[in-house]
């Protein structure tokens, strides 16, 4: 009987040193019985010989589209733009499902292919919660990222590269000497507050010295009213970790800021959702996504008015990404073990159904 067998593939986005699948959670599927095969990789946070020194098998770098059709093909981010079917499983987040740009296509590469998506952000249990998630890690590397940002427009800076850092010490120690010893004085609003990514941001401000009056906690009861919301406008940081699903009223504007005027207190938006090509985006005031060397894009304002910047980097635990690796890895765990038999496992028969359910919908406007 042939063993069943995961590729992990290296990752081609930028500053992405995040895996899928950790040397830990490698080493419970090869006990188990699994074949893992991992291309090389000098980017990911873990060196290639954790993986080999725990029986993995190790290829070229990038070499997956050679692999056997039948081997699914593990990774975390989206892949490099390409016009090229693609025949295999693939378990990954796609940014495909709810109409980004380029959604069309990216379905449409695995209709020629004949090829499947397991779409990471829709692995869902029996309660529809997702079964593995970064949010945690996302909302607090976000809320350090906002934090920072803070920091360099007070000095009358923009907020240069952001590197990974080894560990979550390294990073609370770096954000509490940008701002001079202490978060103490900053204030600062989280909606989605009561979910994973909101909690991590709020665990992130109270680390740095934030008092605890000065974190406004918002979820659900405190965004029925509707926006937009002027007490965004007497904040510092603003960190928005909703999950979108529909569309909400926004929850700033470009009119809203502009009403403001020059007593506005908010500098820095983070957008963690990053729903930034998504029509139904609430924070409409920027249209672009920033990366790690380019971490904030300003709003345009009438040059009259303070200034204010948004950070939308989409792939923000990866400046904490051994620790985010390790908990995301861990969390996936029991479904990788159960998708041998992905034909009748409840979540991946239904991730598949969904699939099918996005590639009608592309087809249809393709």
């Amino acid at each position: 009987m042939t063993r069943p067998t995961f590729w992990l593939r290296c990752e081609k986005k930028e500053f992405e040193k995040r895996a899928a699948l950790t040397p830990t959670t490698a080493k419970k599927l090869i006990d188990a019985g699994f074949e893992i095969i991992v291309e090389r990789d000098q980017q990911r946070i873990f060196d290639d010989s954790e993986y080999e020194a725990i029986g993995c098998k190790l290829v070229e770098n990038n070499s997956w589209p050679s692999a056997p059709v039948d081997i699914p093909i593990l990774g975390l981010k989206e892949l490099p733009v390409s016009n090229d079917p693609l025949p295999h499983a693939h378990i990954q987040f796609a940014h495909c499902y709810k109409n980004q740009a380029g959604w069309v296509d990216i379905l449409s590469r695995f209709k020629r292919g004949n090829g499947t998506l397991y779409d990471l952000e829709f692995l869902e249990d029996a309660s529809g919660r997702r079964v593995a998630a970064f949010g945690f890690h996302a909302g607090f590397a976000g809320a350090a990222a906002g934090a920072l940002a803070l920091a360099a427009e007070r000095r009358g800076e923009k907020l240069g590269q952001l590197n990974p850092y080894e560990n979550e010490a390294a990073m609370i120690d770096d954000v509490k000497k940008a701002l001079g010893g202490s978060g103490k004085g900053v204030k600062a609003l989280v909606i989605g507050a009561l979910g994973r990514c909101g909690r991590g941001a709020v665990d992130l401000f109270r680390k740095i010295g934030l008092e605890e009056d000065d974190i406004l906690k918002w979820d659900l009861a405190e965004t029925a009213k509707g926006g937009p919301f002027e007490e965004i406008l007497n904040v510092d940081i603003f960190i928005n970790c909703i999950y979108l699903s529909s569309k909400i009223p926004s929850f700033i504007t470009s009119d809203t800021i502009s009403a403001a005027g020059k007593d506005r207190r908010l500098s820095i938006v983070v957008d963690v959702s990053c729903d930034t090509t998504n029509p139904f985006n609430p924070i409409p005031i920027y249209n672009i996504n920033t990366t790690f060397s380019e971490p904030t894009v300003p709003v345009d304002l009438p040059s009259e008015l303070p200034p204010l910047s948004v950070i939308s980097i989409d792939h923000l635990p990866t400046l904490l990404p051994r620790e985010s690796s390790e908990q995301f890895s861990a969390d996936l765990l029991p479904s990788l073990l159960e998708f041998p038999n992905r034909d009748s496992v409840r979540l991946w028969t239904d991730a598949h159904q969904l699939f099918q359910k996005k590639l009608s919908e592309a087809e249809a406007v393709a």
